[in-house]
């Protein structure tokens, strides 16, 4: 049998000319020339060992011609298997260039190279995924990059030999193509079952379980990651190390080891190194997507950044605040769009913490609501706001654990001034957001002040699960669906009978559902001793003030309503539905002017709940002041909109877009989502008297007074809202609906 080693200068079968171009423990590889075509090749002769076991050798033929299917600028080509003397070897296509673990190893790789390497081995390994083959060695070694060319995957189809093929370690020596290759012992083959290079393998490669596409997903991800830094996120003196790291550990965030990363490249790595291959990037076009979108978004600006709500064009930059700070809504990576209430109200709640620090100047929500899930960058945003500095972050919940990034980036450099992963049980979720509240005051160099020290390590529960039934019901609460905001704040105080702000929750929602839907008496009773316990375990809560402004409300003791309300915003300026019912109290009231005049502090503080519009946009209306209630019309058809394509299920935001369409003309699209969300409630009275408001804006009074009977059939009973809404200006004149409103 030939020595692979020896063949310099002779001629195997129709390839001439054999040149030594490199070798390691896969083989070694020549140059030389196909005869019969009259091309350049590469000759790769598998190693010495592999001719001895008959097995080995039918899986290196059956995955050599699977591969060699493969055609695909990003994929090196098989042309040709074969066997000389007893020794296979394979013919593919010559390169001319380097490996990409020669190219790490000279300088670090600015981020837009390595965007378009990343984006171009993710095209490859699509191609491949999508024909059943899986590469199973994914690393530097194996990328090759083409001189005035594409970068290149190789070995396509070696990966999967049998363990009996990979009992010699791969020693340091040369890669295919060009030059010689170092290879490190972190690059060393493990023996046994576990198949790969230890340093890149995925956590179910290092067990030694069946592989698919997502296991190459996680090695391409510690190939970015080592492009980035320089070294890979999994490192250590011993393979046990490695393989510890790999199925146990959490990397270091690479923006440690390089500054100008920016963090929604971190957010990318992330989703490729998840251990649990069903939380990971799902697809190698899914990854190119997010690289692709990723290099558009910091290159030439093509892709525009969402607009401020409301606003026109921008001209000229916004001023710069100082010590100002714009939370974008952080990215809800968990994989499911179930997760994303649970997402907001994280993110919401950490605007709320910072926000109690007083020398800190935070944006309200209602001016991020625009950028929520929408490609953003730290300098855009400073430009259209005039933030300093601009924290964004993800969440990512699994089971009974609770990944949360932040970055705080200074708008003005896009240097990350503080930066952290926090990797915890979901009963730690109120300790991360203190912590990310005193790791802001002491990046910006702010002293907090014993009182502000005491507010902000303040929890709401020590009751992880009983918080996540709070967010739930909150979020149900903005949706009007009032059953199941019950059931969540009922569940909520199960679990924490000493839960303030659900007992608070609980008695606004009893005030809504005397209001919507049954006017009962122990309906006031239920809410107010709700207060009354809240009130008991928390004097100076504000969502207590809101509970009893609601219920004041619904008692017609609009005075009250509009006291407790302001009271509230006193204590908490973004409490959640206190500038709806002081809205709602001074419009129903007749206090329009008094409305008016806080309509930009409303949309301000409580923009992100698109109920706070209401009221305001109806005191412009009654004064005449048309194109200012236009305008807010305009911010609040974009609040729905996007509402919708988050959770379009949320019926109320259906209906309430419904009359938006009516009032802009768009009279078949109302229509179509008015019947939409009578088809999908059909028995709300809130759902149905909304339609019937939309009916009315388009001046179809048959409709209108239809949907306002079944209303009030259905249990709809605030008169006095109907009495005076404009929406219902079309029948107010009309001797049945005067019936309606007097009866009840």
């Amino acid at each position: 049998m030939p020595q692979t080693n020896g063949m310099s200068g002779r001629t195997v079968s129709h390839y001439s000319g054999l040149e030594q171009l490199g070798g390691g423990g896969m083989g070694v590889v020549y140059r030389a020339r196909d005869t019969r075509l009259g091309r350049s090749v590469a000759l790769k002769f598998l190693p010495e060992e592999t001719a001895q076991n008959p097995a080995a050798i039918e899986r290196f033929h059956r995955e050599a011609r699977s591969a060699s299917s493969l055609n695909h600028p990003n994929i090196c080509t098989i042309y040709d298997i074969g066997e000389f003397e007893g020794q296979p070897f394979i013919a593919m296509e010559l390169l001319e260039g380097q490996t990409l673990r020669q190219r790490i190893a000279e300088r670090r790789i600015e981020l837009t190279e390595l965007l378009e390497i990343g984006i171009q081995i993710a095209s490859g390994l699509d191609a491949a995924h999508t024909r059943g083959i899986v590469h199973r060695d994914i690393k530097p070694a194996n990328i090759f990059l083409v001189e005035r060319g594409p970068a290149k995957i190789l070995d396509f189809g070696l990966a999967k030999l049998s363990a009996a093929m990979r009992e010699a370690a791969e020693p340091v020596g040369a890669g295919a193509g060009g030059g010689a290759s170092v290879l490190t012992a972190l690059e060393l083959t493990s023996p046994g079952s576990s198949m790969g290079t230890v340093a890149y393998m995925s956590p179910e490669q290092a067990r030694g379980e069946d592989l698919d596409p997502r296991s190459d997903l996680f090695s391409l991800g510690v190939v970015l990651y080592e492009m980035a830094t320089g070294e890979p996120p999994f490192t250590g003196s011993a393979t046990a190390v490695i393989f510890d790291g790999i199925l146990h550990g959490t990397p270091r965030p690479a923006s440690e080891a390089n500054s100008q990363l920016p963090l929604t490249f971190e957010k990318i790595l992330d989703k490729l190194l998840e251990k649990d291959r069903d939380l990971r990037c799902q697809s190698a076009a899914e990854l190119r997507a997010d690289l692709k979108r990723l290099a558009r978004d910091l290159g030439s600006g093509k892709s525009a950044a969402p607009p401020k709500s409301g606003s026109g064009p921008i001209a000229a930059a916004a001023p710069v605040k100082q010590k100002s700070v714009a939370v974008l809504y952080f990215e809800n990576q968990s994989g499911s769009k179930e997760d994303e209430y649970f997402r907001d109200g994280i993110t919401e709640d950490i605007v709320t913490e910072i926000s109690k620090i007083g020398q800190l100047d935070i944006f309200p929500r209602s001016e991020m609501l625009a950028y929520r899930d929408k490609p953003i960058t730290a300098q855009q945003v400073s430009q259209q706001l005039g933030a300093a500095y601009v924290l964004e972050g993800s969440i990512r919940r699994s089971g009974n654990r609770v990944r949360i990034t932040a970055q705080l980036v200074e708008a003005s450099t896009r240097h990350s001034v503080w930066a952290e992963r926090y990797d915890r049980q979901l009963e730690d979720v109120f300790a991360i957001q203190e912590e990310i509240a005193r790791s802001i005051a002491q990046a910006l160099r702010i002293t907090m002040t014993p009182q502000e020290e005491k507010i902000i390590a303040h929890r709401p529960t020590e009751d992880p699960q009983a918080y996540d039934f709070y967010l739930r019901g909150r979020n149900y609460t903005r949706r009007e669906n009032l059953d199941y905001a019950l059931q969540m704040f009922e569940q909520a105080i199960h679990l924490d009978p000493n839960f303030a702000q659900a007992h608070a929750s609980i008695g606004q929602l009893c005030a809504m559902i005397y209001e919507l839907r049954e006017q009962n008496v122990r309906w006031i009773e239920r809410g107010l001793a709700a207060c009354d316990r809240a009130t008991a375990l928390a004097p100076d809560l504000p969502e207590v003030l809101v509970a009893r402004a609601r219920i004041a409300y619904v008692q017609k003791k609009y005075e009250e309503a509009a006291l407790l309300a302001r009271r509230a915003i006193e204590r908490k300026p973004d409490c959640e539905g206190s500038w709806n019912i002081l809205g709602r109290a001074y419009f129903a009231s007749g206090h329009h002017e008094q409305a008016v005049a806080l309509v930009q502090q409303a949309i301000d503080a409580n923009g992100d709940d698109y109920n706070t519009y209401l009221p305001y946009i109806n005191a412009l209306e009654r004064l005449g002041l048309k194109k200012e209630a236009a305008q807010y019309r305009e911010r609040l058809t974009e609040v729905l909109q996007q509402q919708l394509e988050r959770v379009p299920e949320d019926v109320r935001a259906r209906v309430l877009l419904a009359s938006q369409f009516a009032i802009l003309g768009q009279e078949e699209e109302g229509v179509r989502h008015l019947q939409t969300a009578v088809a999908l409630r059909p028995n709300d009275s809130n759902i149905l008297y909304n339609a019937a408001c939309a009916y009315g804006q388009m001046k179809r009074k048959m409709e209108t007074l239809d949907m306002l009977r079944r209303a009030v059939g259905a249990g709809y009973g605030n008169m006095d809202w109907m009495g005076k809404d404009p929406d219902l200006d079309c029948v107010h004149d009309d001797p049945e609906f005067k019936k309606l409103v007097g009866a009840v």
